[in-house]
């Protein structure tokens, strides 16, 4: 059966082919309309057709081929594979990539990425109404964890079957509908003046953990708080300033209830029992409808406008108040100068009299000092005549124990004298012997180079008559001329 189908097969496609070519022009004088079912017919009759064993082999292979490619699944990373055996009914998972065997012709694979995005954004922008009836358009985008536990993931492929399914029934219409729900817990005006930030916190942790259990409840919503114009009022301490007029509006919002611990009651998430995470929750630039846009801008221009007004009236009061205060200041520095001249001259008082009081201390001192110093000079002339006093009885003293010494001594060499005079006295003969013997030493000394002629005559004589001269006379006179002359030969030399 499967030669008779590749010999049909091979058939068909030669005829195809020339069909192609005639019609292409390739075969010159035959067109695609002169073909006839008999022209047709003869060709098929010509053609011939290959051989039983090549077809079979061919066929074999291709065979072959297919039931190994889809005996084994070869999976890639970020992607979960479900492996459903249609024999056993059995749902194989995987979640890592690798080779893995499965049933060929009998199983069929289904792919879950494991992070899923849900862009709600464009045509599919997030259209919400708010709690005071206003609507708005908000694109949000938002990312899921998809579970990698293998009993999670039978039960989210037998519940949805397929990736495209999950993200259309389940994931999109839960964060849509978590989105909507959200928004009526804010007025157009608090969402689209700051409350972005608060709604994505409030967004994110609803759809991770379910939404908040609420009650429709008429609370009180402030507006942009202004200070009228002109208000001149005081606070407590009496200062001037200005005071805050808060305007309220009371609105039907949807209010979270607490219980009795004071945490929030929440609803059932359908998230959790699949084991699905949100991992990321992105606001776009929302969108608010003509009515509330107009009544923002008109709200600004109203706000701004107040604003100038205030501002101006504030300016107009700040410079009455400078100009005030600068009048005071003048004052004030005027009765500062006026204070200050008059201390001034009182301290040129207090320093006159400190000046009068220590010139008197310093002529009191100058004079004290000055019979100080007189009293130290009388002092030291006292000292001084004590000192001369002393030292005249000390040169008194001396004078006198000097005369008694000089007494004593003259004494003395008298006495020693004596002592001599009397031992020559008693030792006549000796004494002259040895007064000649000495005078004859010097003689011989002084008269040694000299030749001495005596003279044929001496007179010697002192005036008086009747006495002659000594030998001893005339040998001293000799000897004090030889004396003299050798005086005179070394004052000359």
């Amino acid at each position: 059966m499967l030669a008779n189908a590749a010999l049909r097969v091979g058939g068909a496609c030669a005829v195809q082919g020339f069909r192609c070519a005639a019609s292409q022009g390739l075969l010159p004088g035959v067109g695609a309309r002169a073909l006839s079912s008999a022209s047709t017919n003869a060709l098929l009759q010509n053609v011939k057709p290959p051989p039983l064993r090549l077809i079979a082999g061919v066929v074999a292979g291709a065979t072959a081929l297919y039931i190994a490619r889809n005996s084994v699944l070869m999976t890639d990373a970020g992607i979960t594979y479900v492996v459903q055996n249609n024999l056993t009914g059995s749902l194989e998972v995987y979640t890592e990539p690798g080779l893995y065997r499965r049933v060929p012709f009998f199983s069929s694979v289904t792919q879950y990425r494991h992070v899923l995005t849900v862009n709600l954004d464009g045509h599919s922008t997030v259209t919400t109404r708010f709690a005071d009836t206003y609507v708005g358009h908000i694109p949000v985008t938002f990312r899921f964890k998809l579970p990698q536990h293998a009993d999670a993931v039978r039960k989210l492929h037998r519940e949805f079957r397929s990736e495209q399914n999950l993200e259309k029934s389940l994931l999109t219409r839960n964060a849509a509908g978590v989105t909507v729900v959200t928004a009526t817990q804010y007025t157009g005006e608090e969402f689209f003046q700051g409350g972005l930030n608060q709604f994505k916190t409030q967004l994110a942790d609803q759809l991770q953990n379910g939404i908040y259990l609420t009650e429709r409840r008429q609370v009180e919503v402030e507006q942009t708080d202004l200070a009228p114009v002109g208000s001149d009022q005081s606070d407590d301490s009496g200062r001037r300033g200005e005071k805050l007029v808060k305007a309220k509006q009371l609105v039907w919002k949807t209010v979270p209830l607490y219980d009795k611990a004071g945490g929030l009651r929440r609803a059932e998430n359908p998230l959790s029992q699949y084991g699905i995470d949100v991992t990321q929750v992105l606001i776009g630039d929302p969108q608010p409808e003509q009515n509330l846009d107009r009544l923002l801008m008109d709200k600004k221009r109203l706000v701004a406008e107040r604003i100038k007004t205030v501002q101006e009236q504030e300016t107009s009061k700040a410079q009455a108040r400078t100009e005030q205060l600068k009048k005071e200041i003048l004052r004030t520095k005027e009765v500062q100068d006026a204070q200050r001249q008059k201390e001034l001259v009182v301290i040129a008082n207090q320093r006159e009299v400190e000046v009068a009081k220590q010139v008197a201390e310093r002529e009191t001192i100058e004079q004290r000092k000055l019979q100080d110093l007189a009293v130290i000079q009388k002092d030291k002339e006292l000292a001084v005549a004590q000192a001369e006093l002393n030292i005249q009885k000390a040169n008194s003293a001396a004078a006198k124990y000097a005369a008694e010494a000089i007494a004593a001594k003259g004494k003395a060499e008298a006495e020693v004298l004596a002592a001599m005079y009397r031992a020559k006295a008693q030792n006549k003969d000796i004494f002259l012997a040895e007064t000649q013997r000495d005078i004859a030493q010097t003689l011989y000394t002084n008269l040694r180079d000299f030749k001495v002629e005596m003279p044929q005559n001496v007179i010697l004589g002192d005036g008086k008559a009747g006495k002659m001269p000594s030998n001893l006379d005339v040998i001293t006179g000799y000897s004090a001329l030889g004396l003299m002359e050798k005086a005179l030969a070394q004052g000359r030399e």
